[in-house]
């Protein structure tokens, strides 16, 4: 059933024209260097410390790991960070870290 309503989602989006990003519920990521990141589409902060920022998706989490890691922003479904990131993770749900 899921396969159903994501395809319907997909084929929705293609002809109304909305961002893949919207219909699919994915989160929207956009980088300057490795100083700075704008994160759109989650569900909350989970964790956040100055090393790592754990953030809920509708399908799993967000890590993004780094040094000196400052949110310069929080709204309902946007987070502006900033620091030294070093990485970013993907965990779908039903996926443990390691």
């Amino acid at each position: 059933m899921k396969r159903w309503s994501r395809r319907l989602r997909q084929l929705a989006g293609g002809v109304l024209d909305l961002p893949q990003d919207v219909v699919l519920e994915v989160p929207r990521i956009t980088m300057i260097g490795h100083l700075q990141m704008y994160i759109e589409n989650h569900r909350g902060v989970l964790h956040f410390s100055e090393k790592e920022l754990r953030l809920l998706l509708t399908n799993g989490q967000l890590i993004v790991s780094g040094e000196q890691l400052v949110i310069r922003a929080i709204l309902p479904e946007e987070v502006l960070l900033e620091g030294r990131i070093g990485g970013v993770k993907f965990l779908e749900t039903g996926s443990q870290s390691s």
